[in-house]
């Protein structure tokens, strides 16, 4: 009964987990037209699950900071109690945000999880210093850096698109509609209030903002789009190569749980949260923060992609919702299109995730116990 209880909240949490970031690295390709929702799902849930099942060699030492060892007392490390609350205190926390449509870290709400439940069971030390250094400064500072690498790197790629001659063209769009018949006339003309024809300029579904030029003979466009899903993919891969760990973590400390099949079931789990309760979060991140063109979001999945990459092999438990974000939100500081309410909603959500982790945490330990 226990090993059952711990994989339904253990699965549950990779649900939520899946629903909320499985979307999050093709965002920009959503969010600038460059493909559509479920083409770019797809894409997302391939890299996913290939990355899922390469963090169980590549991201090992995640295994054991998500545990629970030097957080929580170490009677406590491995024990079903905790490790059964902490997975059902995370996946209620994540579900709820993303039930509101807000992108937030599976990585905080798991920290919250864990320390709730050290602090009811009165047990022993807790790693404060483990929470301060190796947690909280990385990802309070991951969005920061993010936007300032994002703002960067945009204004070096638009230097060198300029050097290049590359230039951006707004297409016009000419559509057709029902006329409007106001009346007829004596002599049996038809006065109309329109013709018939539409015309809009700009970035919209159908109305792309696109590059026109050649880089080595190859069209511009081409190559920003090629370097667009690629990045995504590897967004998504790194995402889940350092999220899959955390959560494999709660089932492998158990003893009786076998690394390899709990991997398998945290990554099917995650791949159908993703698939069936992603569009919440996909609305948010790619529509309300910010107008993208491709070559914007091309910019924040580069720097995404680098900062979630090169944590998982160095332990550093980033929140790559905090990165990707922080990225968009580097592009609308650059193009001065923030949608600030939807910043500030994503930004309390945040806030409140610890917290509202830590109290769920702490009264699910005391209710398990």
């Amino acid at each position: 009964m226990t090993i059952v209880l711990l994989i339904l909240a253990v699965g549950w949490l990779a649900y939520s987990n899946g629903a909320n970031d499985n979307f999050k690295g093709v965002a920009t390709l959503y969010g600038s037209a460059t493909v559509g929702y479920r083409p770019a799902l797809w894409w997302a849930t391939l890299a996913t699950v290939a990355g899922g099942m390469v963090s169980g060699v590549a991201a090992q030492r995640l295994f054991v900071v998500f545990s629970g060892d030097g957080l929580v007392p170490p009677s406590l490390v491995g024990t079903p109690e905790l490790l059964i609350t902490v997975g059902l205190a995370s996946a209620i926390t994540i579900f709820l945000a993303t039930e509101l449509g807000l992108p937030t870290s599976t990585t905080h709400a798991l920290m919250g999880a864990l320390l709730g439940a050290a602090l009811v069971s009165s047990s022993g030390r807790i790693g404060w210093s483990l929470i301060a250094d190796r947690f909280v400064a990385s990802l309070m500072l991951s969005p920061v850096v993010a936007l300032a690498m994002t703002a960067m790197l945009y204004a070096v790629l638009r230097r060198l698109r300029l050097a290049a001659g590359i230039t951006r063209q707004t297409c016009v769009c000419v559509g057709s509609q029902a006329p409007h018949l106001v009346h007829v006339r004596l002599d049996g003309t038809a006065v109309l209030a329109a013709s018939g024809l539409s015309i809009s300029v700009g970035q919209t579904d159908n109305c792309l903002e696109r590059y026109h030029g050649r880089v080595l003979g190859v069209d511009a466009q081409t190559i920003v789009d090629a370097v667009h899903y690629l990045s995504a993919g590897a967004v998504c891969f790194g995402r889940a190569m350092n999220d899959t760990p955390k959560i494999v973590a709660l089932l492998v400390a158990a003893p009786t749980v076998n690394s390899s099949w709990g991997l398998a079931v945290v990554v099917m789990a995650m791949v159908l949260g993703g698939l069936l309760n992603a569009r919440g979060v996909a609305e948010t991140m790619s529509k309300r923060i910010t107008d993208l063109n491709s070559g914007q979001g091309l910019t924040a999945n580069l720097v995404t992609a680098v900062l979630v990459l090169l944590a998982s092999p160095f332990g550093l438990p980033v929140s790559t919702t905090h990165v990707s974000c922080g990225a968009i939100f580097g592009i609308g500081l650059v193009n001065r299109a923030f949608q600030w309410k939807t910043v500030a909603r994503i930004l309390a959500a945040w806030v409140t995730t610890f917290p509202l982790a830590a109290a769920i945490g702490g009264v699910l330990f005391w209710l398990v116990r």
